[in-house]
This record gives C-alpha cells, structure tokens and sequence, in this order.
C-alpha cells in the first residue's frame, strides 16, 4: 500500500523535514499495520530532526515516537491483537505517517473512553513521568517534588502521579501564562523561572526539603536545584531544554558555548553532600520490552486521567506544529490529527 511520511534525509534543520509518498509493505508475521488517526509530538523529534539526539537511525529518516489509530492488518504470529483494534503505541521514530508496520509487543490497546489524541499523548509521557518518579526516583509518600517544565505532558502527569503518592509538588514554568494549568492540575506551589529562581525556589519550598527533582531544563536552573536538594535528595535528568534551538536550523556557535559552559557536578561533592544525580531515555525502555510493559501496567493500574491536550493539527500542518512546539509556549500535549483513509 502506498503511505504518507514526513521524512529527514539530511540532520540539521526543520526544513529538512518533507512531506512524501512510500510503499508500505504488509506486515511482518510478528507485526500489524497501524491506520494512524494521531501523533503525539516531543522534544525529542526536533532534537533527533537537528541532528543533535544520539539515539537517532544515521540516513534518511521518520521522526516521531508515538502515536494511536487503528489495526487493519495482523501478521500470521499475532494473537494478542485482531483488525479493528483501536490502539495506541511507541515506535523507536517512525510515527509521522499515516500507516505503519510495527511489531505488535510495542501496541496497547486504547482506553474505552479516550479519544485518539488522548491516547497518542499517553504513553511517553506518562511513562517518562512515572519511570522518574518511581522506579529511579523512589518516591515515598510525604516527600516534596520539584517538577520542571510543570505545565508540558510528562509535567502535568508526574504532578498527577506524585498526588497519587502523597507528595508535595512545585512546579516551574517559564511565563506566567502558564500558571492558571498549574492550578487546575492541583500543584500545591509553583516558581516563574527567572534570574532569581535560586532564591525564589528557597522561597517557594519554605523550610522543606527537597527529596526529588525531575530535571530537563540544563544550565543554571540545573545548579540551583541540585544545590537545593536535601541530604539523600535524588534529582533525575531527562533532557536539556536550554540546548533547544529556537530556529530551523542549528546556532552551532550558540550551542557550544552552552556545552563548554554547562554546570558541571564533581563525584567527589556528591559523595559529601549525600545527594544522587540520575539520568535515563525512555529509548533505553524501548529495547527492554518486558520491562517497559511492567512499568506501564503500573502506570495504568494508577487510574490517571487521560492526556491534557493543548494544541491539535492536521497532518498537512504538521511542520508548523513542530515549529509552534520549538517555542516553548505551548501546554500539556500537542498532537497531529490524521484523517482517516489518508
């Protein structure tokens, strides 16, 4: 069957990603063929599309991790899903298309009540979120949490799941236009991130400690908050916004600076303060099948709302909601709808 791609042939710029038509085969005997009805975008797409994500496939490639839609094809081995199946999943990049081949382990099926956007803005959030917060943060009832980027998808659901354990959350966002979801998603503080965040996060947690922090700014706000943390305070890192281009294409110039300049942790000071730094990508999660579905059994178990949506575009403005999503201004998911038969 003939399919629809956005596909990068050469790293290094949002111009770079076109539009095409390709040959879809039919499906391995472990596979289905997914009719995609929604994309869920992340940060790291435009990361992988600027060449700047080490996880991306080297040539010519389909960005996008997630995605929901409908099976309309099996392979002969798979039992666990029939035609007709609404389903959402990961794909280690692939999932801007509107058909896609792809082995059945690494489908779920969609939640009865939930639409085909809430379910592409589900699982790498919802994952990233609770990987952090459970399996690396260790989370205890009790304990305060500093959640960065608290108005984005993995924000909004580690917020949820931190309240599903007893934790006092804060939350920082980068302008006050963000606050009012802030709010609504029950944070019980929050921070505007500015020169001052040093002290207004001291004035913000109000004699507390600081337990855990989920990190994916980098730079200066990196520094204030591991030097906030606790004795025993864990702070786990899963991207590096401040590395983010605010352009098509790349400032190398720019970009090297921030590296060169980067806070740094010695090992030494770690051990003295009693503190612990962690990072993950969920591509890692992506090879460990059996451990990811455990994780996300979890996560589901937990009962969770279903994905805040901020923003929704058709397929053919799918470069403008890469663009839109670069800037930082938007909230909760952004998704790419897909017309079915198209």
């Amino acid at each position: 069957m003939i399919r629809s791609v956005y596909r990068v042939d050469t790293k290094g710029s949002l111009d770079s990603l076109e539009r095409r038509e390709e040959e879809l085969p039919p499906p391995g005997d472990n596979e289905v063929t997914v009719e995609i009805r929604a994309i869920g975008l992340n940060f790291a797409d435009i990361f992988a599309i600027q060449g700047l994500y080490s996880a991306t496939p080297k040539g010519s490639f389909i960005p996008g991790l997630e995605y929901s839609g409908k099976v309309i094809a099996v392979g002969k081995k798979v039992k666990n899903f029939k035609k007709n199946d609404k389903v959402m999943g990961v794909t280690r990049f692939g999932a801007y298309a509107d058909y896609i081949n792809i082995d059945s382990r690494y489908i779920f099926p969609l939640p009865s009540k939930w639409s085909f956007e809430q379910g592409a803005g589900f699982l790498v959030q919802g994952l990233t979120a609770y990987y952090a917060l459970l399996p690396l943060g260790d989370l205890r009832k009790g304990q305060n949490v500093l959640i960065h980027s608290a108005a984005g998808g993995v924000g909004i659901y580690a917020n949820r799941i931190a309240k599903k354990f007893g934790a006092w959350t804060l939350g920082s966002v980068g302008n006050h236009s963000k606050i009012s979801l802030l709010e609504k998603e029950g944070y019980d503080a929050w921070i505007i991130r500015s020169s001052r965040f040093p002290e207004e996060l001291k004035t913000a947690l109000g004699g507390r400690e600081l337990h855990l922090v989920l990190e994916c700014i980098g730079g200066k706000i990196f520094k204030a908050s591991y030097d906030a943390l606790s004795p025993m305070g864990r702070m786990v890192v899963y991207g590096s916004a401040s590395f983010m281009s605010q352009g098509d294409k790349v400032n190398w110039l720019t970009l090297a600076w921030r590296y060169l300049t980067r806070p740094k942790v010695d090992t030494l000071e770690i051990v003295s303060e009693n503190k612990a730094v962690m990072g993950f990508n969920l591509i890692w999660l992506y090879e460990k099948i059996d451990e990811l579905t455990v994780h996300l059994k979890a996560l589901l178990k937990l009962n969770l709302e279903p994905p805040h949506i901020g923003s929704v575009y058709p397929f053919v403005d799918l470069p403008e909601a890469v663009r839109h999503f670069q800037t930082g201004n938007t909230t909760g998911k952004v998704v790419i709808t897909v017309e079915s038969g198209k």
